[in-house]
């Protein structure tokens, strides 16, 4: 190699050098800022999931260790939480757990069959004040649930539907739920429109066009009314408590309170550990169906 080459493959390293430093210390940087975020995410992780954590431990200490250690590994493991929170109350604890599912169930049904034909009329027909009445529906959603608490309970007071699933269930045969319909409509919406008219110049009327086209393809977005529907059907406290006066038709998240007693020695053990059989169905849903969850908001456009 010549001297004159020489001078030019220094002059060519010399000068891509920094470019390689630069690019080296970029990497180090992304790096490090990479790790310590991943250890932020992971300590905010645990702080969030330390009440979940700590629920689950107690429900394995006794009573006594319960409150006295904060910790999540119990040092005194028993099992008699579980057997004693199942047959403590007046009804063994899965009767608690049926009701709930019959009015999980009963809600889903209703959301799914009375959202999706509104959600249908909102997005394909076209009538006078659809806009009007698809804003007073979208107002509902901030419409506070107390507002309407006491004309409700009226009403099913005078219908004899106390003490009964009804008050929880047929309402949402009803359409009550705006969020879902929403949900569907921007699902609908988001749908090629020459499917419909391919389908009506095959003679297809709406009823064809919903059951065999919309619902079909709008599987994502009543996965995900099935899922909220669920978690928050099995989770509601307050409705239940408010139209349900007998025992055996407590749903499990109402059964819950009757170990807590304010005149005498409350029964933590037992509810942490029914309160862990409790979660485990909204576990199950969840984990079973987030893929769903989360393709039904992509595809919806809500972001």
């Amino acid at each position: 190699m010549t001297e004159t080459e020489l001078i030019t493959t220094g002059r060519t390293d010399r000068s891509r050098s920094p470019r390689v430093r630069d690019s080296s210390s970029f990497r180090t940087r992304r790096l490090v800022s990479a790790i310590f975020k991943h250890i932020g995410l992971i300590v905010l992780s645990i702080i969030m999931i330390y009440p979940l954590l700590w629920l689950v431990a107690s429900s394995f200490k006794p009573n006594d260790d319960i409150f006295r250690d904060l910790t999540i590994f119990p040092t005194d493991i028993t099992f008699e939480n579980y057997t004693n929170g199942w047959n403590d109350l007046q009804f063994p604890f899965g009767v608690f757990l049926v009701n709930s599912t019959v009015i999980a169930l009963g809600a889903i049904i209703g959301n799914l069959i009375s959202c999706s034909l509104a959600a249908y009329a909102f997005a394909r027909l076209r009538f006078v004040g659809r806009t009007l009445l698809f804003a007073i529906m979208l107002a509902t959603i901030m419409l506070p649930f107390q507002v309407v608490l006491v004309p409700q309970f009226t009403i099913f007071k005078e219908l004899g539907w106390l003490n009964t699933f009804l008050p929880l269930i047929v309402p949402k045969f009803l359409a009550v739920d705006a969020f879902f319909i929403f949900l569907m409509v921007q699902f609908i919406r988001a749908l090629p429109n020459e499917i419909f008219e391919a389908a009506r110049l095959d003679g297809a009327g709406h009823t064809r066009q919903f059951l065999q086209i919309t619902l079909p393809l709008m599987v994502p977005a009543l996965a995900t009314a099935t899922i909220f529907t669920f978690i928050w059907t099995w989770s509601d406290f307050f409705s239940p408590l408010i139209y349900l006066r007998l025992p055996e038709t407590f749903p499990a998240s109402v059964a819950l309170k009757g170990f807590i007693d304010a005149q005498s020695t409350s029964d933590y053990g037992s509810m942490f550990a029914m309160s862990v059989v409790s979660l485990v169905p909204l576990f199950i849903v969840f984990l079973v169906g987030q893929r769903y969850l989360i393709k039904g908001f992509a595809t919806s456009g809500i972001k």
